[in-house]
């Protein structure tokens, strides 16, 4: 089975040794992140997440189906996670490893579980029609830190996408095109984010944005989902060294200020497409469309 080489004994000690006299690698304070690029692709719900060498593809799409029994007012939202040997060698074709897994209940928690997106508004007909929501994540490149850049690409695809406009009548749904109606954007609650948290040397040193090296050497890890409220999605910790309150308090603190970044960053990017699409486009010729003056029949 394909493994990524692991690195060596003198690696790990010269890391450690760094990292004990406040020094990085690659030269970053412990709670400063590489560079973060957002970008959309054309079409709506595509979203492209790089931080560092790390790159994460997220595409939302839909359709409409029939809702679950037990969910009658509710639509359906699935989130799929693919992890492929283009962005590692340790990723396999139709095999989840661990890492799959956990990224997949991460994300689940604190996207699908904590209500960020309302699931009651994708519904069309009770208990008859819905539309199904289904957003996938590719990765693309794995150089650390895939739980923030995966969940930083999942919002950003939530909040870019539009859904196909709907008008029903009875029991008749009709579905409208992008060129009959402008589409729809999605229902979000809150935009939570995830904030990754590395330990070192008995949990006394704290790294954010661990590098793929950094993350092998580590000794524990803390994800914690937040939104720019503070509010509190998941705190995540899958064993390791122990970390102690005043510990967690204190990631708890760095947590919302990284949401926060987050969020303005999504904001901003999501701004600058709008922008771009207004200039010209589909959305321009509905607007001149539907200012232009209608003619009056003479006499």
């Amino acid at each position: 089975m394909p493994r990524e080489a692991e690195p060596s004994t003198n690696e790990q000690a010269f890391l450690l040794s760094a990292l004990r006299e406040n020094i990085r690698l690659d030269g970053r304070a412990f709670d400063h992140y590489r560079p973060i690029s957002l970008s959309f692709g054309d079409e709506y719900g595509t979203a492209d997440v790089r931080i560092g060498k790390t790159r994460v593809l997220a595409k939302v799409s839909c359709e409409v189906t029939v809702p679950y029994p037990d969910r009658k007012f509710d639509g359906i939202f699935i989130i799929s996670t693919e992890l492929s040997p283009i962005g590692s060698p340790a990723f396999e074709v139709g095999r989840q490893d661990q890492t799959e897994i956990l990224l997949s209940r991460l994300l689940e928690k604190t996207i699908r579980r904590s209500g960020a997106l309302d699931t009651e508004s994708l519904c069309i007909i009770a208990g008859q029609k819905c539309f199904q929501l289904r957003a996938d994540l590719h990765v693309l490149d794995h150089d650390g830190n895939l739980v923030d850049a995966s969940c930083l690409a999942l919002v950003a695809a939530l909040l870019h996408f539009r859904r196909p406009d709907i008008e029903v009548h009875g029991e008749d749904v009709t579905i409208f095109s992008l060129q009959e109606r402008e589409p729809v954007k999605l229902s979000m609650q809150h935009q939570p984010f995830c904030v990754s948290f590395s330990y070192y040397d008995s949990g006394q040193l704290v790294l954010q944005d661990a590098s793929l090296l950094e993350e092998h050497c580590r000794e524990g890890e803390i994800v914690i989902s937040m939104n720019r409220f503070g509010e509190i999605c998941q705190i995540a910790k899958y064993g390791g060294t122990p970390v102690d309150g005043l510990s967690m308090l204190t990631a708890t603190n760095a947590a919302l200020q990284r949401a926060k970044a987050f969020d303005k960053l999504v904001k901003e990017t999501l701004a600058d497409d709008e922008k771009s699409r207004d200039m010209g486009g589909l959305m321009a010729e509905l607007s001149a469309e539907n200012e232009r003056p209608q003619e009056r029949p003479v006499g």
